[in-house]
């Protein structure tokens, strides 16, 4: 080639590769823009994917024919008497303490009562000197009888003679009445029990000082424990359930597993404003002693259920501004909110009274600010508010 040619074959050299190496800086950077492009396409598919909530989803459950209504109550005896002194007085010995089975009429304790007795000793000096006045005017209003015939006295004087020994007699009569209140008294200087039962308090010991009345010191407690009540406060709702002569079990913690019938024989018909809610008395035997009064008892009510009812678990329930609703999932996998009504709350289950189908597929947890129309993603189906997990 030419020398003369030689600087015009290097230009065009030179120029090719500029085109080139611009032709592949063209080529990196548009590859990089679409790169990142879809990148950046990718993230945001990606995270619109994770703003979809995963829930799991229940189809409510249908209600057993029956379930239990399981509340706290307190036992106490059937019959219980607190004893007070009647007379006043020195505690001169005590014959039974606590635990001890009495029967009806069985010395307890014995008052010593010097006051009573110096009362009950000028009573009968009372009425010995009535009885003699009363004898003495007696004899006077017969004499005076017998000389009304020889009118050797007026009828007048008979009359005030006849009437004064009626009124000596009337003392008499005031004087054995006194007396015989102070007989009785002394004997309630003897404590005994008022029924078959046990002891089940003495608040008292030999020489304590006793005052008479129902504001003295109680003495001793006679309880009769082979039957028992026990006492339920029960909720409004369903007071209307239980019924008189209606069956309970009961369990106390001492005797874990055990459990004793129980029969509901009355209700306080009024429910208390402070609580809302009723209180109930059932009757238990306890021949055997098992249940002690004042204990505690867990009651258990059989309680009748609508067979078409729905239940949901509570965590199903979502309480706001516009009430009770419950979240729901349509065939678009789209939230759909149902307002609902409760029956009844069995604590696991809640049973709803409206608001529900059972071919409803009802969130189980529904996520903070769930609202209608929003995209959810399923992730499980209960079958049945109280059935296992399957995976779709």
């Amino acid at each position: 080639m030419p020398p003369e040619n030689a600087p015009a074959l290097s230009r065009r050299t030179l120029g090719i590769a500029g085109t080139l190496i611009a032709l592949v800086a063209i080529v990196v950077v548009v590859t990089g823009v679409a790169s990142r492009r879809s990148d950046a396409a990718r993230l945001r598919e990606r995270a619109d994917d994770l703003a979809v909530p995963t829930v799991a989803i229940i189809t409510p459950g249908k209600t057993a024919a029956s379930a239990t209504l399981d509340l706290p109550g307190r036992i106490e005896a059937y019959s219980r008497a607190p004893i007070y002194a009647r007379v006043s007085g020195y505690l001169k010995s005590w014959n039974a303490d606590i635990g001890t089975a009495v029967k009806a009429s069985q010395l307890l304790a014995e008052i010593e009562t010097p006051d009573l007795d110096q009362q009950l000793l000028q009573a009968r000096a009372d009425l010995a000197s009535a009885q003699a006045n009363a004898a003495l005017a007696g004899t006077t209003a017969a004499r005076w009888q017998s000389l009304l015939a020889s009118d050797s006295v007026s009828r007048q004087e008979v009359e005030e003679k006849a009437s004064d020994y009626k009124t000596k007699q009337s003392m008499v009569n005031a004087a054995q009445a006194n007396l015989d209140r102070y007989v009785a008294l002394k004997g309630f200087a003897r404590i005994v029990a008022p029924f078959d039962g046990v002891v089940t308090a003495r608040s008292t010991d030999v020489g304590a000082l006793i005052n008479a009345g129902g504001g003295g010191q109680e003495l001793f407690v006679v309880s009769d424990t082979k039957k028992l009540r026990v006492y339920v406060s029960v909720p409004q709702s369903y007071v209307s359930l239980i019924k008189r002569g209606g069956k309970a079990r009961l369990s106390v913690p001492e005797h874990s597993g055990k459990f004793f019938a129980a029969v509901v024989e009355s209700s306080a018909q009024a429910v208390n404003a402070a609580s809302g809610s009723m209180l109930i008395q059932l009757a238990v035997d306890n021949a055997n002693a098992e249940l002690l009064p004042g204990g505690f008892a867990n009651v258990s009510f059989e309680m009748p259920r609508d067979s078409a009812a729905l239940s949901v678990p509570p965590s199903a329930l979502i309480f706001d501004k516009s009430g009770l609703r419950v979240a729901t999932v349509d065939a678009d996998n789209k939230v759909v909110l149902k307002n609902v009504t409760i029956a009844r709350d069995f604590g696991k289950v809640i049973e709803l009274a409206t608001g529900l189908s059972p071919d409803d597929r009802v969130i189980e947890n529904p996520p903070d600010g769930a609202a209608d129309g929003d995209r959810v993603r399923i992730a499980g189906t209960v079958q049945g508010a109280g059935g296992e997990r399957g995976k779709k």
